[in-house]
């Protein structure tokens, strides 16, 4: 939205120059994109006379002119046809910039005679008018006046219009909010109606959905022509180019009140009805800008006998458009409903200013002051009589009155604003108010985005300045023993530093998925999808992180990088209810198919298991305490070479392995991918330090000792199983258990295997002794026998 200074002078009485008046939108919540000042780039260039005209001794089209300007008699090289003596134009001094021609004057010889400036054409200042000569002004114009003056040129403010506030899209509105803030007067004078001299031949109806209100009227005997100079020059300051006396009036009160109109040439109009609303007929359309639209049965319309006429708060049409031959109009004054003119605009992608206002929703109670204003403006310019006004609809209700208390604004804001400066305040904006108790505040016409007490404190703040609320800090609070981080918290900041220390990169994902990736990981409950998603593929909250981490890997292969390592820490979600969201630990290994002598297909499996453990040790969770569990629940995982995590035959901490060949298959991804997801929910909180700990190390001074093992178990036994048991059997003593052959052939029995355990022990205060050495032995030696295990003869 732009407007120029002059402009809104004849809203608001003020001396506030440019500078002022964009620091008081600012300070009122107006945000003010550029101020522009025209004639600022014109300073250096003046009228002058020229006195002399003569032939340039070495070129025909050339002139060697004698100049009267602001520095005295110049001789000037001028090449413009019009060039000549006696005429009043614009003098150059050397050492100004031309805007039009992006250059910087300097002195210099043209064909051996030196030019000391130049004479300037419209184009080389970039101004309106015929540039195929020097510019020619008034003789009545002395020299040394500035151009800047000549044209009347002056500052413009654009600034961003914000949805809520469709009356800030004319000067008048913005007027009232600076008045409010004490810049200066508002002026607000009554329209007085045009009293009509005969009854309109034309009538009007409403479908009361499309178009609640309708209004318009008959005005003959116009005489169309240019706009006068005032008017022509509103527009062309923002940027509009002149048209025609009838549509520049409309165009100026669709940026002075935000009230678009619309003309139509009566001759060219066919029957005696125009209907506003749904369309009857979805002809094709031609509109005012010379392109055909096709007309949907959602869109507002105008019609006559003949069909749609014009696209109802977006553009008129060619077949009824005014031109210098038109006689009688008819004005159109109308209210439409916001969101069919959104939705025309976006299916037609038509901006028109008008548009733009309707699809904000205009002022519904300035349908017929609007009417009466434009018709006099249209008397006062192009003459005629205007009949009655004919009404067809009803205007939409105003907001409810909103019950305030002024104090409300201190409780809300922290302003301390006099209860006489809250009501000053709200009855310069247009609000009226009531002081019962509580106040009742009635909303106007032009306000529609105000809905309660809230809103009110809002207005009242930013007029009153939003630079007066107190810089009061927060009370100090103590900080809490033990951080500010939760356990979870703590632990899932521990879990990215880890597995980035492990050679992972993190990746960040959305929540949702496809539908159909997350019933492949045990998700994809109808109750799960999203009424508004996104993407139309992204419609359903994940079950799992897992095919997120897939899709990006797949994408990373897909553009020459295997191999990716990638995690996520994040939520996954089991149902609707708060419960139903959980957090998960979730890592992946791509395949890599650069070759190498030393790669085997299970090599990545084993260190993505060993990579797992070690995070569970970095988050504190007794590793030799879970039991390892082959294959898992999960159909997503390969049944063969998979497993989980069990803290107790119900506590599943995390599943790991490689991915199902027929889910990648489903997600188009080659090669054996292999992840794993640990919830973090359910990981056992790290036992609390007792008083008497010397810290989390603490190291012996005696030598460990190893003794060898051999226990007979049943082929297919996990051998973690038995090392775990082994572990249990002494947890002072026993520091580590491996085993380190496995063995099946002669000496064994078929049906069995013969693991050999490495068992270490590590005394705290003083050397073992055999018969010591000899019980723990026999207690490791009962572990394995309740684990299924026999000490092998």
């Amino acid at each position: 939205m732009k407007f120029s200074l002059s402009w809104l002078k004849d809203h608001l009485d003020t001396d506030a120059d440019i500078q002022a008046v964009a620091a008081a939108m600012t300070a009122a919540g107006l945000e003010v994109e550029d101020v522009t000042d025209p004639a600022a780039k014109l300073t250096p260039f003046t009228v002058a006379k020229v006195v002399e005209a003569a032939r340039h001794p070495n070129a025909d089209k050339l002139q060697v002119l004698q100049v009267d300007t602001v520095d005295g008699r110049k001789e000037i090289v001028c090449g413009a046809p019009n060039a000549r003596a006696g005429l009043t134009t614009v003098y150059a001094p050397i050492g100004a910039y031309v805007p039009g021609l992006d250059v910087t004057l300097v002195e210099k010889p043209v064909r051996g005679v030196v030019s000391n400036g130049m004479m300037c054409s419209a184009a080389e200042l970039e101004l309106d008018g015929d540039s195929d000569g020097i510019m020619e002004l008034s003789d009545d114009l002395a020299v040394g006046t500035p151009v800047s003056a000549v044209f009347a040129l002056e500052p413009v403010i654009d600034f961003e219009v914000t949805p809520n506030r469709p009356d800030w899209l004319g000067v008048h509105g913005i007027a009232r909010d600076l008045a409010a803030t004490g810049l200066g007067a508002f002026k607000d004078a009554p329209i007085p109606p045009v009293k009509g001299t005969f009854p309109c031949p034309i009538s009007v109806k409403v479908d009361g959905d499309a178009c609640p209100l309708f209004s318009g009227r008959v005005i003959r005997g116009v005489k169309n022509g240019p706009s006068p100079k005032w008017l022509a020059d509103k527009l062309t300051s923002i940027g509009l180019k002149p048209i025609s006396a009838l549509v520049d009036i409309t165009n100026y009160l669709s940026f002075d009140r935000a009230r678009p109109l619309h003309v139509y040439d009566v001759k060219k109009l066919s029957g005696s009805v125009i209907e506003a609303g749904l369309p009857a007929d979805t002809s094709d359309f031609v509109a005012l800008d010379g392109k055909t639209y096709a007309v949907t049965p959602d869109m507002t319309t105008i019609s006559d006998a003949s069909g749609v006429i014009g696209l109802g708060g977006v553009m008129g049409g060619a077949s009824t458009g005014v031109d210098f031959e038109t006689v009688d109009v008819f004005l159109e004054s109308a209210w439409f409903d916001p969101i069919r003119i959104a939705q025309t605009g976006r299916t037609t992608t038509i901006t028109s200013d008008a548009q733009y206002r309707f699809a904000r929703g205009v002022d519904p109670e300035f349908v017929l002051p609007g009417l009466e204003l434009a018709t006099q403006l249209i008397l006062d310019l192009c003459g005629g009589e205007a009949s009655d006004i004919v009404v067809a609809g009803e205007a939409p209700a105003r907001k409810p009155d909103v019950a305030f208390d002024p104090a409300y604004v201190a409780q809300l804001t922290g302003l301390d604003v006099p209860h006489e400066k809250v009501e000053t305040i709200l009855t310069a904006l247009g609000f009226g108010v009531n002081k019962t108790t509580p106040w009742t505040v009635s909303v106007p016409s032009f306000r529609r985005d105000v809905d309660g007490k809230a809103d009110l404190v809002e207005e009242v703040a930013r007029i009153y300045g939003f630079n007066h609320i107190p810089a009061t800090p927060l009370p100090a609070v103590a900080p809490k023993n033990g951080g500010v981080l939760t356990p979870s918290q703590a632990r899932a900041r521990t879990a990215r530093r880890a597995l980035a220390a492990f050679g992972y990169s993190e990746a960040v994902t959305w929540s949702f998925m496809p539908q159909g990736y997350a019933k492949l990981f045990g998700g994809g409950n109808d109750a799960l999808l999203l009424a508004n998603p996104i993407a139309s593929e992204l419609n359903c909250m994940r079950p799992s992180i897992l095919p997120n981490l897939l899709e990006a890997a797949g994408r990373n292969a897909s553009k020459g990088y295997p191999g990716a390592q990638l995690f996520e820490i994040g939520p996954v979600y089991f149902g609707l209810e708060p419960n139903d969201q959980k957090t998960v630990i979730a890592a992946l290994k791509a395949p890599d198919k650069a070759r190498h002598w030393a790669a085997t297909g299970q090599d990545a499996l084993f260190a993505l298991k060993s990579d797992l453990l070690a995070l569970l040790e970095e988050l504190n969770v007794p590793v030799a305490s879970l039991q390892l569990v082959q294959g898992s629940n999960s159909g997503w995982w390969h049944p063969g070479r998979s497993a989980r995590l069990q803290l107790g035959p119900k506590t599943v901490l995390a599943e790991f392995g490689a991915l199902h060949p027929s889910v990648l298959k489903a997600m188009d991804l080659d090669g054996a991918y292999v992840g794993f997801e640990i919830r973090l929910d359910l990981l056992p909180q790290p036992k609390a330090k007792s008083g008497k700990s010397k810290g989390a190390l603490s190291l012996s001074n005696l030598m460990p000792l190893t003794r060898d093992f051999a226990f007979l178990v049943a082929a297919g036994t996990a051998s973690g199983d038995l090392v775990r048991a082994i572990r249990g059997a002494d947890k002072l003593l026993i520091s580590e258990a491996r085993v380190f052959d496995v063995y099946q052939g002669q000496g064994v029995p078929e049906g069995q295997v013969s693991l050999a355990v490495e068992v270490t022990l590590q005394p705290a205060d003083k050397t073992l002794t055999e018969p010591e050495i000899d019980a723990v032995s026999q207690k490791i030696v009962a572990a394995a026998q309740k684990a299924g295990a026999v000490l092998r003869s």
